[in-house]
């Protein structure tokens, strides 16, 4: 060809019939009209030894040049190269390889499928088809990044944006799991608090609705600023909140308890021009032998609410079995 375009010299072994071959300038035609990135590259230097007219007319000219240089303007090899997957142990070649990459350069996203051919003069080179899936990908992401929110939204409580009743199962059922798995090689210790709001009736009847929601969206905030990212905490419902505890021991969550408390008692809630004062019963167990699944845990820490609720409320009580 009197292009400059280098031309296609097929290996002898490339697989075509003995008879009615088809010519290499014809199989090159084949090649510069595919809608795909297609390049031979040498295993040990990687020189460009061909690249059809797709790949040339996005990364241009490819003489002397590297397959890194080209294809990613870098200053040298790939860290995610695939050349050590394309050949076994014996140095024949192994199966093709299939993968998805996205080119840091374009910033487009490749279906590659690498193997190692027999070149013109007997050597073992690498051929890369890529194809570009970006359109592909992109809808893939943004159906995973739908589904994503989705599932958060599904976990959430919608007022508060803490964790709700399902989440709080779900994640606790997990750390549950963890803790007992634990327990027999070391201490795991893991406790659980129920919380309910003292009198919340009260605070709707007499500053409405739009009152209630906002103590409970500053008591989530507070919940929220005490706890820790390994920690749970969960609104179950109306002024029901609870939290879960890892790696803590029952002297540490009274404390926990007992120091958020004194917040609560010392927060006052604007809302329209009244101020709202908020009070808590508090109810605390852990994890012991025997217990199978959360509702074990919430049952005692349960009693324990009610024992402060029976005490006069706005107070912390504790059930250990």
């Amino acid at each position: 060809m009197k292009s400059g375009i280098p031309s296609l010299n097929l290996p002898a072994d490339a697989g075509l019939p003995a008879s009615g071959t088809t010519p290499a300038a014809g199989l090159q035609a084949v090649l510069d009209n595919l809608d795909a990135l297609v390049y031979v590259s040498d295993f040990q230097t990687h020189e460009l030894l061909y690249m059809n007219a797709y790949g040339r007319r996005i990364w241009g000219n490819i003489e002397g040049r590297k397959c890194w240089q080209v294809l990613q303007d870098s200053d040298g090899p790939c860290s995610f190269c695939t050349n050590h997957l394309l050949l076994a142990e014996d140095g024949t070649p192994n199966p093709p390889h299939v993968w998805e990459f996205q080119n840091q350069l374009d910033n487009h996203w490749y279906q590659c499928r690498d193997q190692a051919i027999r070149w013109t003069d007997g050597r073992l080179v690498r051929l890369e088809i890529a194809t570009d899936i970006t359109r592909r990908k992109q809808v893939e992401l943004e159906l995973q990044e739908a589904h994503q929110q989705a599932r958060a939204a599904a976990l959430e409580d919608e007022l508060t944006g803490l964790h709700n009743r399902r989440a709080f199962y779900e994640f606790g059922g997990q750390l549950l799991r963890h803790a007992k798995r634990h327990a027999k090689r070391h201490a795991s210790p893991l406790t659980m608090v129920m919380m309910d709001l003292d009198y919340f009736k009260q605070v709707n009847d007499t500053y409405g609705h739009d009152a209630g929601d906002e103590v409970l969206r500053q008591i989530a905030r507070l919940l929220q600023n005490r706890v820790r990212e390994s920690d749970i905490v969960a609104r179950l419902g109306g002024e029901e909140f609870a939290l879960l505890l890892p790696d803590t021991t029952m002297g540490e969550a009274i404390e926990l308890t007992e120091r958020m408390l004194e917040m609560l008692n010392e927060l006052v809630i604007q809302h329209k021009g009244r101020s709202i004062r908020a009070s808590a019963s508090f109810g605390i167990t852990r994890l012991i032998v025997g217990d199978q699944t959360l509702e074990d845990l919430m049952h005692r820490a349960d009693r324990a609410l009610y024992q402060s609720k029976d005490q006069g409320r706005g107070r912390v009580n504790t059930c250990s079995d």
